[in-house]
């Protein structure tokens, strides 16, 4: 098959779900799968397949969750900039709620639910100023960040929501960031909210959200191919204190999915300068983001020369036209040839879903693994 392309490990991600339901049935909790880390289709329709409910963060995102196979009343619909026909298309599709994450946006769904003579659910997204202690670029949970509201808003809300008609106020949702390995920020937001929760008087509200964020080892992928569910709903379980009768709900994106994709690329050229080996490939960031984004971390490996002894350190860059186009700098590598095949771990969220055409650069294509071992291309 033609590189660059990314490739899915379906048995990966059944196991990968099988383990996240184990782990929130314990606890009676539900997980709506966070579209924007990858919409592909085919694993669209194994995740909803698999009971996941869908969050989505624009109207397409909504159309697409319901394509493939996600119920209405499992998709909940975020996002701080919702269009008016995002808002109007949420409420005909009856969807479980739309996460209002500002005082005005309340107001324009309660116009537009009206203008429908339907009434919108909505669940109030409270900024709880939580430090996630992860990339500045994927933090969402502090008062300077442009998402949710804050504890006195929504209190003005709660205590007017009785005017409101068209409204159907059913709870509060939290999201404070992504890709946090500390459990020790989890605790502290199930702290938060539940100070919140205790100065709002919601706990007799029926829903829950406290977002998702989990992280996956980019490092050794290998060795961590399942994310530590357990540990983050036993954390989540030990220090919320819920109503009775509220559901708790989570919003996984990365750690279900990050782990089966990868993405394989072919060495079109080497070249050494004073200071850097350069290994030149037929994938660019227009492909993979992240690194040039965020500054993400990927393992990397030449697996045309998998028992060769690393002898040398390469920046593995792309053939875009922008000193970011790198996916890794000073990469540990065996002796690295043109035509070597390389694959970068880790491409199952936020890879395909953010890929662009950028240059004109054809996207790569998606193939899928059921056996659970690497399906390699021939040159």
């Amino acid at each position: 098959m033609q590189t660059p392309f990314y490739q899915y490990d379906l048995a990966l991600l059944n196991d990968t779900l099988n383990a996240a339901v184990a782990q929130a049935t314990r606890y009676g909790y539900t997980i709506h799968y966070a579209l924007k880390a990858n919409a592909n289709p085919a694993l669209l329709k194994i995740i909803s397949g698999a009971g996941f409910g869908a969050d989505c963060v624009s109207g397409n995102e909504i159309k697409v969750a319901l394509k493939n196979g996600f119920k209405p009343q499992g998709i909940v619909f975020a996002g701080v900039g919702k269009t008016d026909w995002e808002i109007e298309y949420a409420i005909e599709q009856n969807i479980q709620c739309i996460h209002c994450e500002s005082v005005q946006e309340f107001q324009v769904i309660e116009q537009i639910a009206q203008k429908l003579n339907k009434t919108a659910s909505i669940a109030l997204r409270i900024n709880p100023n939580v430090d996630a202690n992860t990339h500045k670029s994927i933090t969402t949970g502090l008062k300077e960040n442009k998402f949710g509201m804050s504890a006195e808003e929504a209190s003005l809300i709660l205590n007017s929501a009785n005017k409101y008609k068209n409204i159907n106020l059913v709870g509060l949702h939290f999201h404070i960031g992504s890709q946090i390995m500390n459990m020790e920020v989890f605790k502290n937001l199930a702290l938060e909210v539940n100070r919140i929760q205790e100065r709002l008087q919601s706990k007799a509200l029926p829903y829950l959200n406290l977002g998702g964020g989990l992280g996956i080892d980019y490092i050794n992928p290998s060795i961590n191919r399942i994310a530590d569910f357990e540990g983050y709903f036993k954390t989540i379980n030990q220090w919320l204190n819920p109503g009775k009768e509220q559901t708790i709900h989570f919003e996984l994106g990365r750690s279900l999915v990050g782990q089966c994709g990868q993405l394989y690329t072919r060495v079109l050229y080497t070249k050494t300068t004073k200071s850097r080996n350069f290994a030149i490939v037929d994938a660019g960031m227009n492909a993979l983001i992240r690194p040039a984004l965020y500054g993400a971390i990927h393992r990397i490996e030449n697996i045309s020369k998998i028992e060769y002894p690393t002898i040398a350190t390469y920046d593995v860059v792309g053939p875009i036209c922008e000193t970011t186009d790198c996916f890794g700098e000073q990469v540990n590598l065996p002796n690295t040839e043109r035509g070597d095949l390389l694959v970068v771990h880790s491409c199952g969220a936020y890879a395909e879903s953010m890929a662009s055409d950028y240059n004109l650069r054809e996207r790569p294509k998606s193939v899928f693994n059921h056996s659970g071992l690497a399906l390699l291309p021939k040159h």
